[in-house]
């Protein structure tokens, strides 16, 4: 991958190259979507605009013809970029990718209106026998408000998969970054990716009370969760540098996180929170004395 992206720097020819080809090609957008992110945070907006609307163009053409994942998933990796490359803060990144989502979430209640509601419909039909035990236990209101539920949070669900796939072009716009100009440099700011309190609790508003006020406020629940979600992974990274633990238990651990999701993404997700509140990675005073440094001047 790191010959990909040097190829892709060598010049405006190369990368509008690749970065038009995957776009063009089935299922290869996410290299588009890295690679034209790669130029913008290295080159910056003005200089990247010419490959930028390589990447684009193609994009725009899957979305007329009905296929509007690719062009989301590529805009949403550039202005997440663009977003890290100004602000150089990936919790800026991860606050504005859930707008990232809202929008695509916006595009897709539209572009894929009948088949959500057909799929919230088999859902509805599904849920008071699948989970009869537990539904005949809720209250007639209760069980109409779930099933009000299910086309938000089917959207937002949809929405979600945009904004996870514009965060990992992202990330691997970054790594090549880091790769051929800064070695080590995405692994040390994805270690130090953390929650202040406030905003963790106002994520866990979304995911818990949003759809008590409003049956569209679902939406949030799954993009709340992505961005929690992220910042435990941030969080095992963290401990694992710490305490040194082996390459070898981090891979088995995201094997076992694509194995068994269900259970392991809530504790993501805790963990976040807790960390939010205890820093186990000790950021909070890392922070301190890296002020303290530039206030003695060192």
């Amino acid at each position: 991958m790191r010959a990909l992206a040097e190829y892709i720097m060598r010049g405006r020819a190369q990368a509008t190259l690749v970065v038009g080809l995957t776009a063009a090609l089935p299922m290869l957008f996410w290299i588009s979507a890295a690679g034209a992110s790669l130029v913008l945070l290295r080159k910056g907006l003005n200089q990247s605009l010419g490959v930028i609307v390589w990447s684009l163009v193609p994009a725009g053409l899957w979305a007329w013809y009905g296929d509007p994942f690719v062009l989301l998933a590529v805009a949403g990796s550039l202005v997440l970029a663009h977003v890290l490359r100004t602000s150089t803060s990936w919790l800026n990144v991860l606050m504005t990718s859930l707008l990232v989502g809202l929008c695509a979430a916006g595009v897709l209640s539209v572009a894929f209106a009948a088949s959500i509601a057909q799929l919230g419909e088999v859902l509805s039909n599904a849920l008071p026998s699948v989970f009869a035990a537990v539904w005949q236990e809720l209250a007639e209101d209760e069980q109409a408000r779930l099933l009000e539920l299910l086309v938000p949070v089917l959207t937002g669900l949809m929405a979600a998969v945009v904004q996870m796939l514009a965060l990992a072009a992202l990330v691997l716009a970054r790594y090549w970054q880091a790769a051929l100009y800064n070695p080590g440099g995405l692994g040390q700011e994805f270690r130090a990716i953390r929650l202040p309190v406030a905003v963790a609790a106002l994520l866990v508003m979304g995911i818990l009370l949003a759809p008590r006020l409003s049956v569209q406020a679902g939406i949030l629940m799954p993009l709340c969760a992505v961005v929690l979600g992220l910042t435990g992974l941030a969080v095992v990274h963290g401990l694992a540098a710490r305490y040194q633990v082996s390459r070898f238990l981090l891979t088995g651990f995201y094997l076992s996180l694509f194995l068994f999701s269900q259970l392991l993404f809530p504790l993501l997700v805790i963990l976040a929170l807790a960390d939010s509140v205890f820093d186990f990675r000790g950021l909070r005073a890392l922070a301190r004395n890296n002020a303290d440094s530039t206030d003695n001047g060192e």
